[in-house]
């Protein structure tokens, strides 16, 4: 091994002088108040916001706090315009697309981690591929998919699997699970084959158990990227019973008042703001999850 010290950002010589532990303690702090402010700031802003009168919001000189409050605009934003229905469309997307994506992706991720098909690295390459692509370049052929569905002849439009059957079909939570999937000793699985587990029963058995981690970090992505899309649902899902709060927001938003929009907005953002509060270490455990401890 090399006597080489390490080298940091800061060196150890300077951290050992007062001028340097201030220096360096102050550029840390100042990063990270404003990396929290950016971040928080325009939440904070929000649902203050939603706290004003539509005269106040309409102010050109906006404050920070309130002049006088309104937390009814709440209220009536959840039972005016009628939110409850568009809440449990999302919930609906979500969990189907949850559902639909753990049962694609995982079975996609096991054959080429483990299966090894043929031409299976040609296959991974061309997903990996699709990272590459803009979203609105697979807008027109994902569209032209869903309303006529290859073989089956069928149109999806204004179904829930317009959104699923799209969503399940994620590159990046594939290569996650492979990624980890390669990590399981062979030694484990050969132990399963010679009790006289077949494929399946390894999966469901061994890999799953495994692989909490990063089955927790696709859940999440999962939930959070159709809890947030917009233009999708927009495009499939024109009928306003069937639409999700974001899409039914936008739509409404020239029969609110600013304050009961502003609200409506806030209770759209909470359940994210809990499922990343709650898992936060999941998502760094599932996505730094590289080996296994015997």
């Amino acid at each position: 091994m090399s006597d080489t010290p390490e080298r940091t950002l800061v060196a150890p010589s300077e951290m050992n002088r007062r001028t340097g532990r201030f220096l360096y303690r102050f550029v840390l702090c100042s990063t990270v108040a404003g990396f929290t402010l950016a971040f928080v700031f325009p939440l904070y802003w929000m649902a203050s916001g939603a706290l004003k009168s539509s005269a106040e919001l309409a102010d050109p000189n906006p404050t920070l706090l309130p002049r006088s409050w309104h937390p009814e605009s709440y209220t009536e934003a959840w039972t005016n315009v009628g939110l409850s229905d568009y809440f449990l469309n999302t919930l609906l997307l979500a969990v189907g697309a949850w559902l639909t994506q753990l049962v694609v992706d995982v079975a996609a991720a096991y054959a080429l981690s483990k299966l090894r098909p043929v031409l299976g690295n040609i296959v991974l390459g061309m997903m990996l591929a699709t990272l590459m692509l803009p979203v609105s370049a697979l807008l027109v052929p994902t569209y032209l998919t869903v309303t006529d569905v290859p073989l089956l002849g069928i149109n999806l439009i204004n179904t829930p699997w317009a959104v699923w059957l799209p969503a399940c079909a994620n590159a990046f939570n594939i290569f996650i699970l492979k990624r980890f999937f390669d990590q399981i000793p062979a030694e484990l699985l050969e132990s399963a084959r010679l009790d006289g587990a077949g494929p399946l029963r390894v999966l469901l058995y061994v890999v799953l158990p495994l692989s909490r981690p990063v089955l927790a970090v696709v859940s999440i992505f999962a939930v959070v990227g159709v809890w947030k899309d917009f233009l999708w649902p927009l495009l499939v899902l024109p009928d306003p019973a069937r639409q999700p709060l974001t899409v039914a927001l936008n739509r409404l938003a020239e029969f609110m008042p600013a304050n009961q929009l502003l609200a409506g907005m806030v209770m759209a953002s909470v359940p994210l703001l809990v499922i990343f509060l709650v898992f936060q270490r999941h998502i760094i455990a599932g996505l730094t999850a590289g080996s296994l401890k015997g």
